[in-house]
């Protein structure tokens, strides 16, 4: 169960969301309340007028994700609204973060186009939410599925193994730092589902995910052997985002 104070900001924050919008009512101009009624807003969500009033009171009581997903559509949220409304509830957001096609955070996006070394950034599963031209002309077969995601990239694709001249050092080091990853999201059932299918298709993946590996995600020295351009070496810098930590940036700075 929720602490006291869980409840009591959720409450507080529930109502004053509620009371921020104006009914759609040709009645609203003689309210002498502000906003939507409770019942108006269990009709635009779809749920009891109950579920409202004991949210909004901080009562003990445990909403389901679908119900504060219909909740969080039916007071408008926007992505940040909805975020803290679920980490408040202390349930994962069936919704966001882990749609197929993840958007990547503006911070992160702005700085992908802007580096002139290959950058990418990679959403909590791993798949890849933005890459420049850079990033799309190193890593050679990546982008051939959407979403790209690093994993199945690594452990899947023939491409990988040419790609990187270390790769068995390689793949069992991504996946130790992406365990770490996956310590902070467990129950996801997004991140469950890629797991679940690399188990299946890979022998290399099982073999590794058994070990139960866990690293830090670090920078160093990364060797590729290009088809095109023939041997390359990066220093690769690795920075969370600010208000998602679980985005990250990835920098490929080349040295000798």
């Amino acid at each position: 169960m929720l602490d006291d104070e869980h409840r009591n900001l959720l409450g507080a924050f529930v109502r004053a969301r509620r009371e921020s919008i104006a009914p759609d009512t040709p009645e609203r101009r003689r309210r002498r309340t502000p906003g939507l009624r409770r019942e108006e807003l269990a009709e635009r969500a779809g749920i009891s007028v109950t579920w409202v009033t004991w949210i909004e009171q901080g009562r003990e009581v445990r909403a389901s994700a679908s119900t504060l997903a219909r909740l969080a559509e039916g007071l408008s949220l926007t992505g940040a609204e909805r975020a803290y409304l679920f980490t408040l509830a202390g349930r994962e957001d069936p919704r966001d973060p882990f749609l197929p096609a993840t958007q990547a955070p503006a911070a992160i996006a702005a700085m992908v186009e802007a580096l002139p070394w290959p950058a990418y950034g990679l959403d909590p599963a791993w798949s890849v939410c933005c890459a420049n031209a850079g990033a799309r002309d190193l890593f050679v077969g990546l982008f051939e599925t959407e979403p790209a995601n690093l994993l199945r990239y690594i452990f899947i694709h023939p491409m990988a193994r040419a790609l990187l001249p270390d790769w068995d050092e390689r793949c069992h080091r991504v996946l130790a730092e992406f365990r770490r990853d996956y310590g902070r999201v467990l129950g996801d059932p997004r991140v469950a589902a890629m797991v679940e299918v690399l188990m299946a298709q890979s022998a290399d993946f099982r073999e590794a995910w058994a070990q139960q590996k866990v690293l830090a995600r670090e920078g160093g020295t990364r060797r590729f052997q290009h088809p095109v351009h023939g041997p390359l070496c990066f220093t690769q810098h690795t920075l969370a985002e600010v208000e998602r930590g679980d985005f990250r940036l990835v920098v490929l700075q080349p040295s000798a």
